[in-house]
């Protein structure tokens, strides 16, 4: 895919076919997505691989709970807006697809949203580009509880930073509004 068309077609795909990703593809996706910049090469990012739909539920339960509890002690939270959803037991902030990646790193590394958000993009644009799909979930970084954390391999020190879902998608959805660039100024 020419990049002009993969960046037009890239989407985040909520979506899945009932179909497993091969660990392999999904390894070979984030080795290609490691080459994405970051600021002084430090490539901070570490992964962790989920494809079992039980793990992925428990961890969509625990970011809802925490979630709840974050809306709880503070009504003004910007997670307000997702309240009604977040108390539908049916619903799977992973959306129950078939395969969950986790893009991590050390808690006190100076750019690591940056460059951890560079690496995602990569990822999510490679993995276009195989005819997969993924979709960045925000609502699962709320993972707190330290039995949780070492069962699925996050070491002490690190934070989530973006919980990427990949799979085969059912559809492709038509692309959301953008705006205009704003552009400010243009010194010449």
């Amino acid at each position: 895919m020419e990049v002009q068309e993969l960046l037009k077609n890239r989407r985040s795909i909520r979506d899945y076919e009932e179909k497993e990703v091969p660990v392999e593809t999904v390894t070979d996706i984030i080795r290609e997505s490691c080459l994405a910049p970051s600021s002084g090469n430090g490539q901070p990012w570490q992964f962790v691989v989920i494809n079992r739909k039980e793990t992925m539920k428990r961890l969509s339960d625990e970011s809802k709970k925490n979630l709840l509890s974050d809306i709880a002690q503070n009504p003004d939270s910007p997670a307000k807006k997702y309240e009604d959803i977040l108390r539908n037991k049916e619903f799977n902030v992973f959306y129950n697809a078939p395969c969950l990646v986790y893009v991590i790193g050390p808690r006190d590394y100076r750019s690591l949203d940056v460059d951890c958000s560079l690496f995602a993009c990569y990822f999510m644009l490679t993995a276009a580009a195989r005819g997969l799909g993924t979709c960045w979930i925000g609502l699962g970084t709320n993972v707190r509880t330290p039995e949780l954390m070492r069962e699925i391999g996050i070491p002490k020190g690190c934070r989530i930073v973006a919980p990427i879902i990949i799979g085969y998608p059912k559809n492709i959805p038509e692309p959301s509004p953008r705006n205009e660039p704003k552009m400010l100024k243009i010194v010449s």
